[in-house]
């Protein structure tokens, strides 16, 4: 499949790794050093000379490491691809679709075929024998309302299997996007903590000089440590998802996410209809429901009507007959031949209509479900259109606005600092503001993210 061709296994990246490692520290470094400082005589003429065959092995430990690659996902359809090929939950949604359609062939299923014999002395002293074969066939519309319901549960498992992987791509997606924020995050750090290691060396200098105290150092030093706490914090938080969306993905190979250098939110790019929540895979499973109870009632009032039992019977009845007014001798080899016809009639309905209604209290709860479901989803979206909206807003305020101003409060106050016009008070709340308003971007962005993701899963994105 292709989710099996993008893959490869982690143990060949470890494997590669240390057959490497041990290949250049026992073979290749001592021969490296023999030829280049030892006197061994090479004036002999070989078929090879060293430095060729030195560079052949190093390029055939190429082939132990080609195949340490760490899969690439460009997109997050590549990763929703690859857990939809991999998930456990969606090929056990698919084998329960199968065993529904497995039992398709039930339903022109019959009783078991009677087959008795009479033997002894049932017409007179003579030893007869009677084989008597009978076959019950149910009322003809059973095999057509058992074949609806078996095809409406089929629809049913599908639905569920629906519901299944919009629950899957809404997970990928809070994952990937996820990491591409931490990522994101984890730069942006890094370069504040270039900041307060700067910030640090110059007020080092004016400490020797005299124009600063030693506890403005360790103030920014105690600042620097922060940043340090974060970036370890971002990191648990990258490794969290990355472990999950693994997890989701079904591999134990590791990865690299494209972010394309520019990490900016999801838009919505088609116009949301107010009856999308009603093609939501939960509601169409619900109503589902009620027309699978809707088939049972079909198969029960089916089973509740007449059975037809047919039958044939081949025996023998030694002893004088009379044929034409005459007595004749018949033995056990002639056989007398006779047809069954009979109808099973149900004398009680009353266990039949019990069912019949229970299965229509079971309908109208499905629908009652649905309705409320429907409902329900319908207010979410609004809530998260609404949250949407208010998100953007605050991703424009701190693109448009905040983070231009961030830029500029930071180049002067590193400005104002070297050369003494601010003080190392206003530097360092110049330096906080500056970190709490990119920080804050980012995190607005993760924030709109997040939204779509949210409207994807009501509108069954």
């Amino acid at each position: 499949s292709a989710g099996a061709e993008v893959q490869k296994p982690l143990a060949t990246v470890v494997i590669g790794g240390l057959v490497t490692a041990t290949f250049l520290t026992l073979f290749v470094l001592p021969l490296l050093y023999i030829i280049f400082n030892s006197k061994i005589n090479l004036k002999r003429k070989p078929k090879v000379k060293p430095i060729a065959t030195i560079i052949v092995l190093l390029l055939s430990l190429t082939g132990f490491t080609a195949n340490a690659q760490t899969q690439h996902l460009s997109s997050v359809d590549d990763a929703i691809n690859i857990a939809l090929q991999n998930n456990q939950a969606i090929k056990a949604s698919d084998l329960e679709i199968d065993a529904s359609k497995a039992l398709k062939k039930t339903a022109g299923e019959l009783p078991k075929l009677d087959i008795n014999a009479q033997l002894g002395q049932y017409n007179s002293t003579k030893f007869d024998q009677s084989f008597q074969v009978s076959q019950t066939i149910p009322f003809p519309s059973l095999f057509g309302a058992k074949k609806e319901l078996i095809n409406a549960e089929i629809k049913g498992k599908e639905l569920q299997k629906n519901l299944s992987v919009l629950e899957l791509k809404n997970q990928v997606r809070t994952y990937y996007y996820q990491i591409l924020y931490l990522q994101h995050n984890q730069k942006q750090l890094q370069e504040l903590d270039s900041l307060y290691n700067n910030f640090i060396g110059i007020a080092k200098l004016r400490y020797k000089t005299g124009d600063t105290k030693k506890v403005d150092i360790s103030t920014a030093e105690a600042k620097k440590g922060e940043i340090n706490l974060l970036l370890k914090q971002n990191e648990v938080f990258l490794n969290n998802a990355v472990a999950n969306l693994k997890t989701l993905m079904n591999t134990k190979e590791d990865f690299t996410i494209s972010g394309n250098g520019n990490f900016q939110p999801l838009q919505i790019s088609n116009l949301l209809d107010n009856d999308a929540v009603a093609n939501h895979p939960a509601i169409q499973s619900l109503y589902q429901e009620a027309v699978i109870a809707e088939k049972a009632k079909k198969v029960e009032r089916a089973q509740g009507l007449p059975d037809f039992t047919i039958g044939y019977v081949n025996q023998s009845l030694i002893g004088f007959q009379n044929v034409n007014g005459a007595e004749k001798f018949f033995n056990g080899g002639n056989r007398f031949n006779s047809v069954n016809i009979g109808i099973a009639i149900p004398i009680t309905y009353s266990a039949t209509k019990a069912r019949i209604k229970s299965l229509d209290y079971r309908k109208q709860a499905a629908e009652a479900n649905a309705q409320q479901q429907q409902r329900t989803l319908a207010t979410q979206m609004q809530n998260a259109l609404l949250q949407y909206q208010q998100d953007m807003k605050q991703f424009n305020y701190f693109q448009q606005e905040a983070l231009p101003n961030a830029k500029e409060i930071v180049s002067a106050a590193q400005l104002g600092y070297k050369t003494g016009d601010i003080g190392y008070v206003e530097y360092l709340f110049a330096l906080q503001t500056a970190t709490d308003i990119q920080l804050n971007y980012l995190k607005s962005i993760q924030q709109v993210n997040q939204s779509v993701i949210n409207i994807y899963s009501f509108i069954n994105q």
